[in-house]
C-alpha cells in the first residue's frame, strides 16, 4: 500500500510539472494570438502565468525529491537508481529558481525601462535588446527543464519496472 501511494504521488509530481511545461507554450501562443492588438496585455498574462508555472514546478520538484528519497528503498530494487533522477530534479529546481528570481524580474525591469511595451520600442534600445536576450535564455531554460524532466521520469520508470 505504501509503495503504491509513494509511486502515485511521485508520478503525480511529474505530471503536474511536466504537464505545465508542455502546455505553457501553447497558452502563451494562444494569449498572443487572441490578444494580438493588445500585446502588452498578452505579455502581462504570460508573465503572470510563467510565475505560476515556476511556483508549481518548485513545489512539485521539491515534493518529487522528497518522495524519491522516501521511496528509494520501498520502490526500487536498487536504491542508488534514484540518485540520478534526484540530481536531475535538483538541476531542474535550480534552473526554475534562477528563471523565477533572476531572469523574470530582470525582464520586468527592462520592460518598464523600455517604456512598458517591448514590441513598441525600438530594437536598438539597450533595454529591448537585453529583454530579448533574457527571453531567449528563459525559453532555453524552460526547454532544458522539460528535457531533464523527461529523462528523470524515464529513469524513475525504468528503475521502478519489475525485474530491475
Amino acid at each position: 500500500m505504501l509503495k503504491n501511494s509513494l509511486r502515485f504521488l511521485l508520478y503525480l509530481t511529474f505530471v503536474v510539472w511536466l504537464g505545465g511545461e508542455i502546455f505553457f507554450p501553447i497558452t502563451a501562443a494562444v494569449s498572443f494570438e487572441t490578444l494580438s492588438p493588445h500585446v502588452a496585455a498578452a505579455g502581462a498574462i504570460v508573465g503572470h502565468l510563467i510565475r505560476i508555472l515556476h511556483q508549481m514546478g518548485l513545489v512539485a520538484g521539491l515534493l518529487a525529491v522528497i518522495l524519491l528519497a522516501l521511496a528509494r528503498r520501498a520502490m526500487f530494487g536498487r536504491p542508488r537508481a534514484a540518485l540520478v533522477p534526484m540530481a536531475l530534479l535538483a538541476a531542474m529546481l535550480a534552473a526554475t529558481a534562477y528563471s523565477q528570481y533572476h531572469i523574470i524580474p530582470a525582464m520586468e525591469r527592462d520592460r518598464i525601462a523600455a517604456g512598458g511595451v517591448i514590441h513598441a520600442s525600438h530594437t536598438g534600445n539597450p533595454y529591448v535588446r537585453n529583454f530579448n536576450r533574457l527571453h531567449r535564455q528563459s525559453v532555453w531554460l524552460e526547454e532544458t527543464i522539460t528535457l531533464l524532466g523527461f529523462i528523470s521520469l524515464g529513469l524513475v520508470v525504468r528503475a521502478d519496472s519489475p525485474g530491475r
